[in-house]
């Protein structure tokens, strides 16, 4: 740079020294200084031309280039010149290697635009899809695949749980299809078509499996239990045996609760959707719940709740008890006595939720996301002591799913848990508080006293620690 500005300095004073020559001539001054400044004003003129008309034809700069600023100007675009060159090299073979990879990928890929055409595909939808290039670029979607459950799927965008579907091509298959927005304002979407066959079929084999297994244990499980009960109620027993007879009918007990329960889990994979649907009064419900709870716990922990008496939901009344109740009875269960187990049933602008918290010993983190899988146990001693079966929070995964909502758990080791169930905005429905509710005795509130929930569960000021969605 000091080189440039020192040609261009020295041009600068050599334009008066030239008027002066000039005018030793015998011109006038005016005329003596006007053809050095006019040469110095072309050289400039030229060579922004020079620069221009070449920036304009797209050409590349190359030495040699002018002496001064604009040897510094024109080298420096052609320095930015080479590196945009770089760079779309780089991007070419970024895009060709980001096509070998989407066209080598075994699941079908697809590209919609903003009004839902097909933009691009790999050559795995030609199988998986029916769909081909160029055959298929630019028509909608839903005009390919006419599959009614497409065009809701894509329609609702609510993309959070794969859709699942045979196509009509294809019967054979068993497809799961995702969707995920991108581009601007997020307005295009990227279609995932994976072949779940084996999967599908696998689970079809495992739920047939246990359900089966289930009920054919069902009825010799209940005659098991039947003799043990007759022999240990019998005055003619020993006493000597009726402790074992007692230990065989609690644990012939468990087997069948366990059984009951395959064969619920059972029921719920049966469908996605949950059928039956009416308008619950969740409050009637809940109360019922809280009286088995206080039952169960025999005054030994603290129960309190609050609830939205007007807030219903819209649901299957049986798989929404049996999912509230396992959440409660699990704090009432699995926490040690004088744990304060708090219930709450609202509304927020997301929907209805449903939550059980306690102050209990919590959960350490590696142990929450296996919490919904059958059988996992936090603390295998205790759960059989408590007379678990490892599958409630299963069955609570799979009732709301069935019906579009989700399971979220926050627990920390040392300041307790908390289970929600949170519901879309769609379910709840509002309806007229009733007199005979507005004068319940507010003392019947709660049973506990006046020491608060703690600020690290549920508390506004304190973000859930450790959530997951289950």
């Amino acid at each position: 740079m000091r080189p440039a500005l020192a040609f261009e300095l020295t041009l600068a004073i050599a334009v008066p020294a030239t008027a002066a020559g000039i005018g030793l001539l015998g011109l006038g001054a005016a005329t003596a200084l006007l053809i050095p400044v006019l040469l110095y004003l072309v050289r400039h003129v030229f060579l922004l031309g020079q620069l221009v008309r070449l920036i304009t034809r797209h050409h590349r700069l190359v030495p040699p280039f002018p002496h001064g600023v604009w040897g510094d100007v024109y080298r420096s675009i052609a320095q930015y010149q080479q590196r945009a060159r770089r760079g779309r090299k780089r991007q070419v073979r970024f895009t060709r290697r980001f096509r070998e990879a989407a066209d080598s990928v075994p699941d079908a890929l697809m590209v919609l635009d903003k009004a839902k055409r097909i933009e691009w595909v790999n050559p795995a939808a030609e199988p998986l899809l029916n769909i081909a290039r160029p055959r298929d670029l630019g028509r909608k979607l839903t005009d390919v695949i006419t599959h009614p459950e497409v065009a809701r799927y894509i329609d609702a965008a609510d993309y959070v749980r794969p859709l699942e579907l045979a196509p009509d091509h294809d019967r054979t298959r068993m497809l799961s299809i995702r969707v995920a927005p991108f581009g601007e304002r997020k307005r295009q979407r990227l279609v995932v078509g994976r072949d779940i066959t084996k999967v599908y079929h696998l689970n079809m084999i495992r739920r047939d499996f246990v359900a089966n297994v289930s009920h054919e244990l069902r009825t010799p499980l209940t005659v098991i239990a039947g003799f043990v009960e007759n022999l240990a109620d019998s005055p003619q027993t020993p006493e000597s045996h009726r402790r074992p007879l007692t230990l065989m009918h609690n644990q012939t007990e468990r087997m069948r609760c366990i059984i009951e329960d395959l064969l619920t889990l059972s029921r719920l994979e049966m469908d996605e959707q949950a059928g039956n649907l009416e308008t619950i009064n969740i409050a009637d419900d809940i109360h019922l719940i809280l009286a088995d709870a206080r039952a169960l716990s025999q005054g030994t922990h603290k129960i309190s709740y609050d609830i939205d008496e007007t807030l219903q939901l819209r649901g299957n009344p049986a798989e929404l008890h049996s999912a509230f109740s396992n959440l409660v009875y699990n704090a009432v269960k699995h926490t040690p006595p004088d744990t304060h187990v708090h219930i709450e049933w609202r509304a927020d602008a997301a929907g209805p939720c449903f939550s059980v918290s306690d102050d209990g010993p919590g959960i350490a983190p590696h142990h929450v996301p296996r919490l919904t899988e059958r059988f996992y146990r936090v603390d295998k001693a205790r759960s059989r002591a408590s007379g678990g079966t490892g599958l409630g929070l299963a069955i609570v995964k799979h009732v709301l799913n069935r019906h579009q909502a989700r399971l979220m758990i926050a627990s920390e080791p040392g300041q307790g848990s908390t289970f929600s169930c949170c519901f879309p905005a769609t379910s709840g429905v509002l309806s007229p508080f009733s007199n005979d509710e507005d004068e319940r005795d507010l003392t019947e509130k709660s049973d506990t006293d006046d020491r608060p929930l703690p600020t690290a569960i549920g508390a506004d000021s304190t973000p859930l620690p450790q959530t997951h969605q289950r």
